[in-house]
């Protein structure tokens, strides 16, 4: 087995042209749109002064109780002082919150009134969260994993809240407005392992703020964009641009397709994998960090092909690695290619050879001035690691892997202490007893076992991002965003971003009708799986 990292750096010497992206629709509505509340107006109300574009960025605030939280949404929309409407978004188009936990993903774009809006509105298709546990010693196979999926086929609009901290000013000639959900209230059942249907609700609960995009952004609140995943579908090299689609949730849709991006490059442009923009060809899996621009588009600053001749990526938790052969188990939570986007999997099983190339996500550098040895590859995978597979053709229950690149996960956890380490500050952190980690340390017949599953030592160095407003300090729970290795029994995270976190929180308190419930149960019984799953119901 191959063990690799991204360190070099190829540029690309040509002048950007960006490429505008609509995915919003430029529309004046009434105020006695139906099921939408209005504002009151004041005295007096603004005269417009101009139009602003406006870029809508998802991002999720979330413990580490849900793997998986999928949105269909159907509009977006603003109310003015005036009480009259304007549409952001009117389409059908699918979300997955868990994965951009801290961080955000470029949705919709449109042209509205510089105005004071006061309320906004979204509404909602499908949607469905999934928690993943063990089963217990009543189960068919117990010990064994067991995913449960809360579906609604359709979310009922009271069930849908917005909430603006303070009025929207939208001004300038361009913003970006952050539809931030709220994971936690906004799921409610009795237990991950359930017994048939039991009743839970779905609450989509969004907080929306105005964001300042900077023209030369560092993070996620003024404008930077990091680990979009993608397949480049098309290429303008005259004008050194490409689209991408980017990767559907496996329990998100049906949707009509992948949403798509417009990315440019320019000679600041770093690129791993890929020798330089000439090499990138339609129909490559890629990995992009990005700055959000005026129009809506986005510009490169690195682009990453993990594996470029790779016709399949699977992107999530790993949930299990067998002692017995040499297989592993992935949760499908993102998954793209000739295979997956026609036929998706909750889950992959794969297995390894001594071909497959084991490497970390190109957005860290530091990697190798960790104070410890940050290893990842066959022989120190662990459950909780969150990874991309990349394959060739599906063409049996068993997927060869030809690439495992480790990502970036987001934990919740508090601080315990805190010591220097080298040029990093070692925080060591308690991890709640629902997160993955300490979840999957205790199966059987795993090939490698972690000494304490519920710490993880996290280093934190100068170039973090900390958009914290709580300390860091001893007593703050806090979320953190980085690449979790497995060193000897002992979890460590190279840091790359701090937010506050998030409480945990009792989901035992169901309320709302029944809906669709999925549960897939798997067993480490003599190192190998068995798989027991029930039928999908939706209501």
């Amino acid at each position: 087995m191959k063990a690799t990292q991204f360190t070099s750096s190829n540029r690309f010497a040509a002048t950007p042209l960006t490429a505008p992206v609509l995915l919003g629709i430029i529309l004046f509505a009434v105020a006695a749109l139906t099921g939408c509340s209005s504002a009151g107006t004041g005295s007096q109300i603004p005269t417009p002064r101009g139009d602003t574009k406006v870029t809508v960025l998802l991002s999720s605030t979330a413990n580490d109780q849900l793997q998986e939280f999928g949105l269909v949404f159907q509009s977006i929309t603003l109310t003015r002082q005036s009480g009259t409407k304007v549409i952001l978004f009117s389409g059908l188009s699918g979300a997955e919150f868990i994965d951009i936990n801290g961080g955000v993903q470029p949705f919709a774009t449109a042209t509205i009134p510089q105005e004071t809006y006061t309320s906004a509105r979204v509404t909602l298709g499908s949607a469905q969260f999934t928690c993943v546990t063990l089963a217990p010693s009543s189960a068919p196979y117990p010990g064994g994993i067991a995913t449960s999926t809360f579906a609604y086929n359709q979310t009922p609009a009271a069930n849908v809240s917005v909430n603006l901290p303070s009025p929207i000013v939208v001004t300038g000639k361009s913003m970006g407005l952050l539809l931030d959900l709220q994971v936690a209230p906004s799921a409610t059942y009795p237990s991950c392992y359930t017994q048939g249907l039991s009743a839970f609700s779905i609450n989509p609960n969004f907080n929306m703020t105005a964001v300042k995009l900077s023209s030369q952004p560092n993070n996620p609140r003024n404008g930077k964009v990091s680990g979009i995943a993608g397949e480049i579908t098309a290429i303008d090299a005259a004008n050194g641009t490409f689209t991408i689609a980017e990767p559907e949730g496996a329990l998100t849709c049906p949707c009509p397709g992948a949403n798509s991006l417009s990315v440019s490059a320019d000679n600041s442009t770093v690129f791993q994998g890929a020798g330089s923009f000439s090499s990138l060809a339609v129909g490559t899996l890629v990995d992009v960090d990005a700055a959000i621009q005026a129009d809506g588009s986005l510009r490169a600053m690195r682009v990453a092909a993990y594996d470029s001749i790779a016709t399949n990526v699977m992107t999530g938790p790993l949930l299990f690695v067998s002692s017995a052969v040499p297989d592993f188990y992935l949760m499908g939570r993102k998954q793209q290619g000739q295979d997956y986007s026609a036929r998706g999997r909750s889950m992959g099983l794969y297995a390894l050879s001594s071909s497959t190339v084991f490497q970390t996500s190109g957005q860290f550098s530091n990697v190798a001035t960790l104070p410890f040895s940050a290893v990842f590859d066959g022989s120190n995978m662990i459950a909780g690691q969150n990874m991309s597979v990349f394959s060739q053709s599906i063409v049996s229950q068993y997927t060869g892997a030809t690439t495992i690149t480790l990502m970036p996960q987001t934990v919740n956890g508090t601080v315990l202490s805190a010591t220097p380490s080298g040029g990093f500050t070692d925080y060591t952190v308690s991890l709640a007893p629902d997160n993955l980690f300490p979840t999957l340390a205790v199966q059987p017949g795993q090939t490698t076992l972690l000494s304490n599953p519920t710490v993880m030592e996290i280093y934190v160095d100068g170039s973090v991002q900390r958009l914290n407003s709580q300390p860091l300090a001893s007593g703050s729970t806090l979320r953190f965003n980085g690449l979790v290795f497995n060193d000897n029994g002992t979890l460590r995270m190279d840091c790359a971003q701090v937010n506050d976190g998030v409480t945990a929180s009792s989901q035992s308190n169901s309320v709302g009708s029944q809906a669709g419930l999925v549960r897939t149960t798997q067993n480490a019984s003599n190192g190998r799986a068995q798989t027991m799953t029930t039928t999908r119901l939706t209501h």
